[in-house]
């Protein structure tokens, strides 16, 4: 089947649904396009219990957007300890962390200016 250029919305919804699929904790959305020189338009941030689950995170969004739209990361970055995984969509970047390494690093703080949706109906833990 033909890969399709998806518009940004849909590759958040898919990826918003792989990551509700295996009950991925407090995810955001940040919209960064009206700040200057980001590297992308959105950050997606979510947490997993463990490990384990951050892994399981990161499989369901892969298969859920690919199985959808045929389309893969550009990067993965991090799966080895899975404290926090990258995966970059080009203009969709998501952050899967593990809660202390969220709470740690505070990317919604570095990306104070940016426009935070809370996603409803995710599990916060």
């Amino acid at each position: 089947m033909q890969k399709r250029k998806a518009s940004a919305d849909e590759l958040i919804a898919l990826i918003l649904h792989g990551i509700e699929e295996v009950k991925g904790n407090d995810i955001n959305l940040l919209d960064l396009r009206e700040i200057e020189n980001t590297v992308c338009d959105y950050f997606i941030i979510c947490n997993g219990t463990s490990n384990t689950h951050v892994n399981a995170i990161v499989s369901s969004i892969q298969k859920t957007v690919s199985k959808s739209i045929k389309d893969k990361p550009w990067h993965i970055e991090g799966s080895e300890n899975a404290e926090w995984v990258l995966l970059d969509y080009v203009n969709v970047v998501v952050h899967v962390f593990q809660k202390h390494v969220r709470e740690f690093y505070d990317i919604e703080g570095l990306w104070g200016d940016a426009k935070v949706t809370m996603v409803e109906g995710s599990f916060n833990q």
